[in-house]
């Protein structure tokens, strides 16, 4: 292993980022939600889906999307050949964990790819490598002690072969419907303490990928707005405030597989909100509708489809950008690249 430095982390780093510090990534590692669009419009079941189609899709979209993007999300399964697809300008980062959870195993624990390692994701291009972990302040302290070690120690892997490391944080309850009212209530209070939690040198995590701490579909004036009402719009604010100031490393928002037109509303309110994210890392909100075209009218069909709403997508989504931060300034500079700095090995 080559000796851990600061410059190498910064490096790969500039290398996601746009000219001003901020990352506006395309994500595209979906595997089991991307067969499940699929198998949906081809009215088959998901495990009946093509492999080669899932590669194609990603190809097609990565060289028709990523001159628009500083960077690229894929994974090592579906998305390699995509990544040779991708434009010059656009970085590249991998994926490190396996699709989805057993759900029969509480815990929603995350297993990483066979055969793979920080070391061989860097070998395959890797400007970073980004772990998925499902997390919950809900959830009983030895399950959760389990995470934060298993999180040790791909954050301690990725600082051995010095390359940034993103962790995806993905809130939940266990015992509680994902997208329901009942997780909506509590989802600000899961978010901001995964923020605080995982900021925390000992993890090594450079930047962190997380949802917006509410549910749109909960919040006055959203387009995805229901019935029901948990939060006004001001309250909202609040609570991605308060989230935010528990992070001391730089963070950026996925999308979570909401329309473009609620996405953007979410970035309207970080923007109010003045919190320090440094960008984004959108996937279905920017491509998700090209699935139809691309199974109804094969290849050409998809990049029209790109070509006229999904760069759309993806320029609405930069447009709302103006307010993200540098993930190189000061207020965001790494806990542990700040130590690295002072000669301090973590």
């Amino acid at each position: 292993m080559a000796p851990r430095t600061q410059s190498g982390k910064t490096k790969r780093l500039k290398a996601i980022a746009d000219s001003r510090g901020v990352i506006s990534a395309l994500a595209l590692d979906q595997r089991s939600a991307l067969r499940k669009l699929f198998a949906r419009a081809m009215r088959v079941e998901p495990e009946n889906v093509p492999a080669e189609r899932l590669v194609q899709f990603k190809e097609v979209v990565s060289r028709v999307l990523t001159p628009h993007a500083s960077a690229i999300l894929l994974d090592p399964e579906y998305g390699l050949a995509a990544a040779g697809q991708r434009a010059r300008s656009a970085g590249l980062l991998l994926a490190y964990e396996k699709t989805g959870f057993d759900p029969t195993v509480p815990g929603r624990f995350p297993s990483l790819l066979d055969n793979w390692s920080a070391g061989r994701l860097v070998e395959a291009g890797a400007d970073a490598i980004k772990l998925l972990l499902y997390y919950s302040s809900t959830t009983g302290a030895e399950r959760n002690d389990r995470k934060h070690a298993f999180v040790e120690r791909i954050g301690a892997e990725c600082a051995g072969t010095d390359v940034p490391f993103f962790l995806e944080l993905v809130a939940y309850a266990e015992g509680v419907e994902d997208h329901g009212c009942e997780f909506a209530r509590i989802k600000p209070e899961v978010v901001a303490h995964a923020m605080a939690e995982f900021s925390k040198p000992r993890y090594h995590v450079d930047v962190l990928k997380v949802g917006v701490p509410v549910n749109m579909d909960f919040v006055e004036g959203s387009p995805s707005a229901r019935q029901t009402i948990l939060y006004s719009r001001q309250e909202a604010i609040a609570h991605y405030r308060r989230a935010a100031a528990g992070a001391t490393v730089p963070f950026i928002y996925l999308s979570q597989g909401v329309s473009n037109e609620t996405f953007l509303y979410a970035l309207q309110l970080a923007a109010e909100s003045g919190v320090n994210f440094s960008g984004v890392l959108c996937g279905r909100a920017t491509w998700q509708e090209g699935v139809p075209a691309y199974v109804n009218h094969g290849v050409q069909g998809l990049e029209e489809w790109l070509l006229r709403e999904g760069l759309k997508n993806i320029e609405n989504v930069n447009r709302h950008l103006g307010s993200a931060r540098s993930c190189f300034s000061e207020e965001n500079r790494s806990t542990d690249n700040a130590r690295t700095e002072m000669g301090v090995q973590p």
